[in-house]
């Protein structure tokens, strides 16, 4: 990874002298515009709609217009922003994790310590840890102030961009105004649904489906060319989509079909996932069977014998 920046945390006298790195990337098929006729490149042209002639790089700058005037701002105006000159990750408060808005997250930096002793970066990471505290910090990136919390991420420090409050908007939906009745009963399907569908998150488990399918065809057609067949590609869906149902049904029955589907899934993909579930199972209903035949062996034969002993003893007692 290369670093997008360099600063320090600040808090108090204390400083920590960082390196910045993008924790995420894009893993999206990188695709650009063609003409459909030749397949040439489709090329956006830096045009100046005054005198008509291309705009190098070099010349083109920043600008806002009030709708009466405009104000040009080169790169000597932006640099000279007293936040734009800060290289300063300035901690402002600490407060619990759980007050912070996930709405509020924008993009994620990893925080490499940037000396040779990690002892005050180890420090601030053990205490946000130890406390269940997050930093909240300002700092400025890239020709931005920049609202940011600072937490720990298994032993390294993260710093998350965050929306500015007013960046945020409100919900405001008449529909929510109103509050529909809730039977018992429904709210037990919907949370017997839940149940069934519960589980520990694990990323890894999922993938992106889209990108997956567009490289599989990217691959198709770089082996066959244009004739590439895409049901056979990607089965006969691909020519008609997935069909969606269009039926409506009442709010309970789709909660009891729900609950019984996911249960009999849940119940079928168990035993395919585990093949020594049913051995042990047939093992124990056999070891049960022969216990029940040996149990019901003895019962016939105890029974035999009592049959057999009755007549001796009425004999016995007639002569007397």
């Amino acid at each position: 990874m290369r670093a997008i920046w360099t600063g320090a945390i600040t808090f108090g006298l204390v400083n920590v002298p960082v390196k910045v790195y993008s924790a995420t990337e894009d893993h999206d098929v990188p695709l650009h515009q063609v003409h459909d006729a030749d397949g040439g490149r489709i090329r956006y042209q830096r045009r100046c709609e005054i005198d008509g002639k291309i705009v190098p790089y070099e010349h083109i700058v920043k600008a806002y217009d009030d709708g009466d005037k405009t104000v040009i701002l080169t790169a000597e105006d932006i640099a000279s922003l007293p936040a734009e000159r800060s290289r300063e990750i300035d901690v402002v408060e600490f407060v619990p994790n759980e007050q912070l808005d996930p709405l509020m997250f924008d993009r994620s930096y990893y925080l490499e310590p940037d000396s040779k002793s990690l002892k005050a970066y180890a420090l601030l990471r053990k205490t946000l840890e130890d406390e269940d505290r997050t930093a909240i910090v300002n700092f400025a990136l890239r020709q931005k102030t920049r609202l940011g919390a600072l937490r720990v991420r298994g032993n390294v420090l993260v710093l998350q961009t965050l929306l500015w409050h007013d960046e945020i908007r409100e919900a405001d939906f008449p529909a929510l105004d109103s509050s529909p009745r809730i039977t018992e009963r429904e709210l037990k399907l919907s949370a017997a649904l839940m149940e069934s569908f519960a589980g520990d998150f694990e990323p890894e488990k999922f993938s992106d489906e889209y990108q997956e399918e567009l490289r599989k065809l990217i691959d198709a057609k770089l082996e066959q060319g244009e004739s590439v067949d895409t049901a056979e590609t990607f089965g006969e869906e691909a020519e008609g989509g997935k069909k969606g149902g269009g039926e409506v049904i009442d709010l309970m029955e789709a909660l009891q079909r729900s609950v019984e589907r996911s249960r009999s899934s849940r119940s079928s993909g168990g035993a395919e996932e585990d093949d020594e579930k049913p051995a042990r199972k047939t093992a124990s209903k056999s070891t049960a069977s022969k216990s029940t035949s040996s149990t019901s062996s003895s019962k016939t034969t105890a029974k035999s014998t009592t049959t057999r002993k009755a007549p001796a003893k009425k004999t016995a007692k007639k002569p007397a």
